[in-house]
């Protein structure tokens, strides 16, 4: 049972997280919650597991900063586009 809580209810929440993450592609904002939201899943999966082996957490250490980078890399993205476009809908970004 408790394997389950430990392994079930975070993939679920990865799961709807990377359904939420598919099914939101009109705004950049709520592209970008979605992602850190799947990162925090990531985050605690990987927390779970290095627990369980008895490693140490200096790994999930180096992946919660590579994910504040990301995240703040993300919102820079986000503001340059906006002072560009004036917006962050999707369909007013060119790909060339």
């Amino acid at each position: 049972m408790i394997m389950i809580l430990y392994w079930g209810l975070p993939m679920i929440l990865f799961i709807m997280g990377l359904f939420c993450f598919v099914s939101n592609r009109k705004h950049l904002l709520s592209m970008l919650l979605s992602l850190e939201f799947l990162v925090l899943i990531l985050f605690f999966l990987l927390f779970i597991y290095l627990n369980m082996l008895n490693y140490e957490n200096y790994f999930s250490m180096m992946f919660l900063t590579f994910s504040v980078c990301e995240g703040a890399l993300g919102l820079s993205i986000l503001v340059s586009m906006i002072r560009t476009h004036g917006n962050d809908y999707f369909q007013s970004f060119s790909i060339m």
